[in-house]
């Protein structure tokens, strides 16, 4: 790998760590991720030279925290200078603030502060998605955009209107207390959530799975579920990420191609993740994390593919999807539906949802129909399904994938 594809791994995995502790510094989310920037131009101009140090984050960290301190001390000099003028350092009063508290609640990661501070209720729910996933998920405009089926400029400009929103409301980077604290909790759940799916299948590029964003987003559920022990739904979402992680590395082949759940072995499974999992289900409620937890621990539990309670799932979704109406929980119960009852039972499901506008692009809608007509002999049919599928991913992996299932139904 040359000095620049590195510097572009390095920064794709580590920009969330820097950018939360430059706003640790800076206490303004918007000034933190242009230092990020300036950290990421430094290296690229610096690392073909010097070549790729043995610590790549760590240097990028303490370079953008170093032009953070700089930043700081300008403008404390620059205050200094006002005061000579205008008064005197002594009559002002002393600044305020909790470095010198001892805090019972604190929560010390500072990725945990960026999330609670991009999802204040100053900003919209679809501003604190965008601003969160692009911040602690790294991810790019086009890939938050293709998550939420919505357009490039929209997304950007919801992310540029975020961070300017946070600076003039002067929303102090930091985790809520008491009810405030509440109040925010369900979109930093959401949040945590989404990030674990985009690292679990990533909506573009090169790789199917993207375990780094995994690993923080399971690390920020276990933060938050040892805060709030008495929370139902905190367990209910990290006892869904550790059993979505104990399969993590069966997901993808030696070359990094896609295997399907059927032909994963399930021997390689992480064992110690289920057991958490379980663990944390006990203590999760009904809400809708519970439940997908429920679902993804009846898969866990299955010694082998076809030992998997199909009906319990399929009626899981059921649930879950009346407490949270999505055409993309109709996909999947009627997947669970197809395993349970046949494909001709989840076929007219899964045609119900043609004319929903929201899976126009979802390339998930056409594979699942194309398994579907496979398993029901009509080849011809399912082969174009796969096409399309494998036209609307932009995951190269999953193209692959559906190309192949299709090629293996021609003639």
């Amino acid at each position: 790998m040359n000095a620049t594809r590195a510097v572009e791994a390095v920064f794709r995995i580590e920009s969330a760590r820097i950018i939360a502790a430059v706003a640790r510094i800076v206490r303004d989310i918007g000034i933190a991720e242009e230092i990020a920037q300036d950290a990421l131009v430094a290296a690229l101009e610096q690392w073909p030279e010097s070549g790729v140090p043995d610590r790549p984050g760590a240097w990028l960290t303490a370079t953008a925290k170093h032009r953070a301190i700089d930043l700081v001390r300008r403008k404390e000099t620059y205050a200094r200078k006002l005061a000579e003028v205008g008064r005197t350092l002594e009559d002002a009063p002393p600044p305020a603030g909790p470095a010198e508290l001892v805090d019972p609640e604190g929560i010390d990661d500072d990725l945990l502060r960026l999330i609670f501070t991009a999802c204040h209720p100053v900003l919209a729910t679809d501003a604190r998605i965008a601003l969160t996933l692009r911040l602690v998920g790294g991810l790019t405009t086009q890939e938050i955009a293709r998550a939420f089926l919505s357009s490039e400029p929209t997304v950007a400009q919801r992310i540029v209107r975020a961070k300017r929103t946070l600076a003039k409301a002067g929303v102090p980077f930091e985790v809520p207390y008491g009810a405030d604290r509440e109040e925010r909790l369900v979109s930093v759940l959401e949040i945590i959530y989404l990030v674990f799916n985009e690292g679990y299948s990533a909506t573009a590029g090169d790789d199917l799975v993207r375990p780094a964003l995994c690993e923080d987003a399971l690390r920020l559920a276990r933060v938050l579920a040892a805060l709030m022990p008495g929370e139902p739904e905190v367990h209910g979402l990290a006892a869904l990420l550790e059993f979505q992680a104990s399969r993590i590395a069966t997901r993808t082949g030696p070359g990094g191609e896609p295997v399907l759940l059927a032909d994963q072995n399930r021997s390689k499974w992480n064992r110690m993740l289920i057991r958490r999992g379980v663990e944390a289900l006990h203590r999760a409620g009904s809400g809708p994390y519970s439940l997908q937890a429920a679902i993804a621990g009846a898969h866990a539990v299955a010694v082998r593919y076809e030992d998997t309670d199909w009906a319990t799932i399929a009626a899981l979704y059921g649930r879950l999807v009346l407490l949270v109406p999505s055409p993309v929980i109709e996909l999947n119960r009627a997947v669970a539906v197809s395993m349970a009852e046949g494909p001709a039972a989840a076929l007219p499901l899964v045609d119900a949802l043609a004319a929903e506008p929201a899976l126009r692009a979802y390339h998930l809608l056409p594979s699942v129909r194309g398994d579907l007509l496979e398993r029901l002999g009509r080849p011809a049919e399912a082969r174009t399904e796969f096409e399309r599928a494998a036209s609307l991913t932009r995951n190269a992996r999953e193209q692959v994938l559906l190309r192949e299932r299709a090629a293996r139904l021609a003639g």
